[in-house]
């Protein structure tokens, strides 16, 4: 598809990566449905994008909540050919440290957030996509996960998030074999440190310290460079079924 037929699902599209996608698409002649869980960010995120946006406040977690969420989404959308998935949490947590054991609620909260509720806007969304009529090419839709490159190389402290990307990559090519018989095609995309909110909170000596370490560009990742490559995936029907780092060579160390 072009960018200006896509009618989008975005998880976690309030801010970040999520917004980026959005705002690229929208302003392609695209629409887009937003889902957060931060009602504040939404709305200002549906306003600053106009009429082809709706903002729609959902938890991933909640199996009820994302099916409602997609059966309005789609009702504003009039079809769903694309679902992008950033909605997603990180926390450093040390399988034993100074304060003891991680408890299993934590070790859950990351998987629960980042691997099951992607799971849930999958099967929604896909649920909504094949009742499109197929494209010429016999493409009903895209779905794009995001996982990270701590998937591949995760550091200290990062067990819980590291399982929960790194299941997102395990996930993908199954999915996009389950998938095909449909037209829908499945990626994900591994960035590496980007300059989201989450990020920008830290110090700017630190902002800075954590992209010098990327080989080149020697910065922080743009949001935009993330939407640019999910533009690609969208126009691009040779990609199903595979997991794309962006993240400027680094590998992260053990801590």
């Amino acid at each position: 598809m072009q960018l200006h037929q896509a009618r989008a699902l975005i998880s976690g599209g309030a801010s970040g990566l999520g917004l980026a996608v959005a705002t690229r698409i929208v302003r392609a002649g695209g629409i887009v449905a937003i889902l957060d869980t931060s009602v504040a960010k939404g709305v200002s995120a549906a306003q600053s994008l106009g009429e082809h946006a709706l903002f729609v406040a959902t938890d991933v977690t909640d199996e009820s909540a994302v099916d409602d969420a997609v059966r309005r989404s789609l009702g504003f959308l009039g079809e769903i050919n694309a679902a992008v998935n950033c909605a997603g949490t990180f926390k450093a947590t040390r399988l034993v440290g100074k304060a003891g054991p991680m408890t299993g609620e934590a070790f859950r909260e990351v998987v629960e957030i980042n691997l099951v509720g992607t799971v849930l806007m999958v099967k929604a969304a896909t649920s909504a996509m094949q009742l499109n009529a197929p494209n010429a090419q016999g493409q009903r839709g895209v779905i794009i996960m995001t996982a990270s490159i701590a998937a591949f190389d995760g550091s200290i402290g990062q067990v819980a998030y590291a399982a929960s990307k790194g299941a997102i990559v395990a996930m993908t090519l199954p999915m996009a074999r389950e998938l095909a018989s449909s037209g829908i095609r499945v990626m994900t995309i591994a960035p590496g440190p980007f300059a989201t909110p989450m990020v920008q909170q830290w110090p700017l000596e630190a902002q800075n310290a954590l992209g010098k370490q990327i080989p080149f560009p020697s910065r922080l990742g743009n949001p935009d460079e993330f939407a640019a490559l999910v533009e690609h995936i969208l126009v691009n029907p040779m990609l199903n079924g595979e997991t794309i780092r962006i993240d400027g060579a680094i590998r992260l160390q053990a801590r």
